[in-house]
């Protein structure tokens, strides 16, 4: 393999791995928060024993994240020595506030799991709060890193040096915020469906426990719920991100819609393949002058094509189909959720049926590998560039050799550190059985 695209796949399955957990350990605890405070509100023990034991699975998937984002700083270090020096001089300040931020989600996590029980209903509460800001916190923070490659600011370089910085000016970039929504939201909408997809595998395993069919229901419709608002929310947010892509990114704009011709009244087209040779999307289905509107809020805005850059500026074209996978995912977990709250609202004596049930267990996995295709579609979508316009990722990767030896080592840890958190799952979930906590509870 030549030895850039050694790294950035060894990068690329860093972050593929870490991404999952630091994503779940994002939602997760917001959907702790919120069992808790049904709780308070309504008595119902169910919610307080979701709470506690959705807590024990967040701080396992914590254990995890821990190692694979040590791990991806490491690696930033190793690989990417032109960048961590940019990094270094101008957009530090991250990187040192998340020390805090995941201090305090660590702290008053452990407060919870190990103290819930001897503290008062506010200071569960309150400890809930910052276990999710925390998290939240962290996951904004690393992220605002690659909003800067993407809309570097806050420095300047003249002859190859780094002049006039300003860390403020770097963290608060111009996709700052929106880069934030957007890791936020979607985060809070993959927690949901995943634990809307335990439930529902649960529930299909107990229809004839009505005991335990109740509390997994419970915990669907919770995660249905929470996850359509921030579904919807991350689609809107999404319209943004797009618009910013139109502003300061025009070719990953384009390329993510197979765009040739810069033209007005652009099309948006929906699947389908981008063929470099002619120019076209093949079997794709265009949705007339809507990427105009998605770009500027116009129909007549012109949308610049790839044939306006040089070849060597433009991103992989494969980006139209992680674009559209992340899109679909994301349309479809929405139409899942309005599907689920209506049958339940209406057709509630009935119980869902069994293809219904089947589709929310899916709806887990699928909304981790919408977040697994917008991050591959975010980072390879900016290539050629590590920092947009200003130094190339060929320009910043490590001169080391053998890292193909170092790709193999990582890719066995990698395996061992999933399949050990797999184990350590089913293991104390078996040895501390829903059926046995809630005959102790009643």
């Amino acid at each position: 393999m030549e030895h850039l695209v050694t790294a950035r796949s060894m990068f690329g399955m860093t972050m593929g791995v870490h991404i999952i957990f630091a994503t779940l350990g994002v939602g997760i605890p917001l959907m702790i928060l919120l069992a808790e405070l049904l709780y308070q509100r309504t008595k119902d023990k169910d919610y307080e024993l979701m709470a506690k034991r959705w807590t024990k699975g967040a701080a396992i998937l914590l254990g995890v994240a821990i190692p694979t984002g040590t791990i991806a700083g490491v690696q930033l270090a190793l690989l990417w020595p032109g960048f961590m020096e940019v990094v270094g001089k101008v957009m530090s300040l991250p990187f040192q506030i998340e020390i805090y931020a995941f201090f305090i989600e660590a702290l008053f996590l452990s407060i919870y799991v190990y103290a819930a029980d001897r503290i008062s209903r506010t200071m569960r509460i309150v400890s809930l709060i910052l276990v999710a800001i925390g998290a939240v916190a962290s996951a904004v923070l690393i992220t605002n890193v690659h909003a800067f490659e993407g809309t570097p600011a806050g420095f300047r370089i003249v002859n190859g040096e780094i002049t006039d910085v300003d860390p403020w000016g770097a963290f608060f970039n111009p996709s700052f915020i929106t880069t934030a929504g957007h890791v936020a939201v979607s985060a809070y909408a993959t927690g949901a469906f995943v634990i809307a997809s335990i439930a529902a595998f649960k529930m299909l395993r107990s229809r004839k426990e009505p005991r335990l069919y109740r509390f997994h229901q419970k915990a669907l419709m919770m995660g249905l719920i929470v996850g359509g608002i921030f579904s919807f929310l991350t689609a809107l947010n999404g319209h943004e991100s797009a618009q910013l892509l139109y502003e300061y990114q025009p070719e990953k704009l384009a390329g993510a819609e197979g765009l040739f011709e810069t033209t007005d009244y652009a099309p948006l087209t929906i699947g389908g393949f981008t063929d470099r040779e002619t120019q076209t999307v093949k079997w794709g289905i265009e949705i007339p002058w809507a990427l105009s509107f998605l770009a500027d809020d116009r129909f007549d805005t012109v949308v610049a094509g790839l044939n306006d850059f040089p070849e060597e500026y433009w991103p992989p074209l494969f980006i139209h189909t992680l674009f559209n996978g992340m899109v679909g995912i994301g349309a479809l977990l929405i139409l899942l959720s309005i599907l689920g709250i209506a049958w339940y609202k209406f057709m509630k004596k009935r119980g869902f049926p069994k293809w219904l049930m089947w589709a929310f267990v899916i709806s887990g996995p699928l909304a981790i590998l919408s977040v697994e295709f917008g991050w591959i579609f975010a980072c390879t979508g900016r290539q050629p560039w590590v920092i947009y316009r200003i130094m190339k990722t060929s320009e910043s990767v490590t001169t080391s050799a053998n890292l193909e030896f170092l790709f193999a080592l990582f890719l066995i840890v990698y395996a061992i550190l999933v399949v050990a958190v797999s184990l350590v799952l089913i293991y104390y979930f078996k040895r501390n059985p829903l059926e046995k906590e809630l005959a102790d509870m009643n």
